[in-house]
């Protein structure tokens, strides 16, 4: 049972307070009052698990000051206004500010506690969905698998939670390797869904004849499985390769969201996986299937535009491979780290994923270098060329950020262990660690 919302009733006059506070009290909430803007400003912070409830006309800070002050710490919050007789006016500015509503004297209690209930209920997916962007912070479950500081993986982890709590079908498109079926159990992960069935078909996988069966029946009596879209159904239905579907299984899908309707019972995210120079999904559909599929859309970023993300994924591979073969991960020098950084990755996260786990296995040898991996995969590739140049400072930050987490990692969050390898003296450490967004709780065993 969800927790109750509490309701912070801000009012001069004490029977008006307390009056407010037994009726919704009745109602369920929790509620506590307060006889002045200000000393409510003392308790209500950003975060306040519920809503407010606050009179207009109120000496000293009135509620109209209050309330610019609540919206300046918390634009999401919302504030209901009680106002007097004929103060019309007032109250539709006090909306324009930012009040979710308001009520005026003499008001109907049903309508107070109706208003309570949808301020409350708003309040409450607001809330939830800060906490699910600490946690996506904290590199919780599924999406700490998105690894990256990156503007542009920032901004992934941003569209993902966004689009997750939406319910719309979903487009997922971007270059080969980047990790977009990854991504679409993120968006089935953070959803409403989140405890439906989660059904993933290749279009590409099957005959023709074999994927309309697997995807719509009929089924024979001996299968031990549903057709996709009944057993997808109120749940996640994941298309990979949705290019690859012909004319008539295309009409066949269409029918299917149309016969649907709004909101859609089974949520669908296509995948486009396509690589000739030049196409787009947009032109291996019929115009109704894509814009159906292409409600709300998620273009995932190639490797090569995530700059220093590349090292972190680069040193997160080689342990995990380090420990798999049973020997040490490789050091990375300044010049590897720059040709890492430089190298246009066309195979992205999946080609950077051989290559870390092929420099484990050579360092276990004790030859080969990242460059030489580099250009066995792309010969015609110089190994400190790049599509992209970058600053030298750019580089030399990048590594230094690299070769501080490694050996904090290491060593464990060890402070002093770490100063001596790498001699620095503590408070320049502090300094670059702050710097790069490390901390040390991060590191300890």
């Amino acid at each position: 049972m969800a927790q109750a919302m509490k309701i912070a009733i801000v009012d001069d006059e004490q029977d008006m307070r307390q009056s407010i506070s037994q009726w919704l009290a009745l109602s369920g909430y929790d509620t506590e009052t307060f006889s002045s803007a200000e000393e409510a400003l003392k308790v209500l912070g950003p975060d306040y698990p519920g809503i407010v409830i606050s009179d207009i006309k109120m000496p000293g800070m009135d509620g109209m000051q209050f309330l610019k002050k609540l919206m300046g710490s918390d634009s999401a919050l919302p504030v209901i206004m009680i106002t007097g007789h004929g103060d019309v006016p007032m109250a539709v500015e006090a909306m324009r500010v930012g009040a979710f509503d308001f009520l005026e004297k003499p008001f109907n209690p049903d309508r107070m506690s109706e208003l309570a209930k949808r301020a409350t209920g708003a309040r409450r997916l607001t809330l939830d969905n800060r906490a699910l962007r600490r946690e996506l912070s904290d590199g919780g479950q599924i999406m700490k698998k998105l690894i990256g500081q990156s503007p542009v993986m920032e901004r992934l982890r941003e569209d993902i939670l966004d689009l997750g709590q939406a319910d719309g079908h979903v487009l997922i498109d971007g270059e080969t390797g980047t990790g977009k079926t990854l991504v679409a159990h993120a968006l089935h992960a953070v959803g409403s869904r989140a405890g439906k069935k989660f059904v993933l078909i290749s279009c590409a996988a099957l005959e023709e004849e074999a994927l309309a069966k697997r995807l719509f029946g009929p089924m024979l009596p001996e299968d031990s499985m549903l057709p996709a879209v009944e057993d997808a159904r109120g749940g996640t239905l994941v298309l990979e390769d949705i290019d690859a579907l012909s004319e008539t299984l295309q009409a066949k899908l269409l029918s299917v969201i149309n016969e649907q309707g709004t909101p859609a019972e089974t949520r669908i995210i296509a995948i486009s996986n396509l690589q000739e120079a030049g196409k787009t999904c947009e032109d291996a559909l019929r115009p109704d299937l894509f814009y159906r599929l292409a409600a709300l859309r998620i273009t995932v970023p190639p490797l090569r535009q995530r700059g220093e993300d590349i090292l972190t994924l680069f040193t997160r591979l080689s342990e995990q491979f380090s420990e798999e073969y049973g020997c040490d991960a490789p050091q990375v020098s300044a010049q590897e780290a720059a040709q890492l950084l430089q190298a246009p990755w066309p195979g992205n996260v999946r080609q950077l994923i051989n290559i870390a786990e092929r420099a484990v296995l050579q360092s276990r040898r004790g030859s080969g270098t990242i460059a030489s991996l580099l250009m066995s995969d792309h010969e015609e590739m110089q190994p400190v060329m790049t599509t992209e140049g970058k600053p030298l400072k750019e580089y030399v930050e990048a590594f230094e950020r690299m070769l501080i987490d490694n050996t904090m990692r290491r060593h464990k969050g060890s402070i002093a262990s770490v100063m001596d390898e790498l001699c620095l003296p503590r408070r320049t450490l502090n300094e670059k660690m702050a710097k790069y967004g490390l901390q040390r709780s991060d590191y300890l065993a």
